[in-house]
């Protein structure tokens, strides 16, 4: 099964380069043992556009569709048998960039 994991925090592009080393090592080891599906960091939300194309036109919000402190710095799509074995990769994940995550499954359509 795939999981979503978004990586939480207040800050965009703060990583320290010892942050960017301990994420490589960890990216590393979840390619080492075939979880690693893609990963990636976010710009600012700042930088998003909200798209709302339910009516007739199409509607373009500049900035991100909610107001928060904090904001998806960026995340992981990884493979894992079971949430308990994602979950324990993702401890490590949260402890290697020094964020908070938030793991959630990906719906099989």
């Amino acid at each position: 099964m795939q999981y979503l994991v978004s990586v939480i925090h207040d800050k965009s592009n703060s990583g320290t380069a010892e942050e960017a080393r301990a994420i490589d090592e960890f990216n590393n080891r979840l390619r080492a043992g075939g979880h690693w599906v893609f990963a990636a960091g976010l710009a600012d939300p700042s930088t998003s556009t909200v798209i709302d194309g339910r009516g007739e036109e199409p509607v373009f919000t500049d900035g991100p569709f909610i107001e928060a402190k904090e904001h998806m710095a960026g995340f992981w799509i990884i493979d894992a048998p079971d949430l308990d074995v994602a979950l324990e990769l993702m401890a490590d994940g949260s402890k290697a960039c020094n964020r908070r995550l938030e793991v959630r499954p990906i719906l099989d359509v």
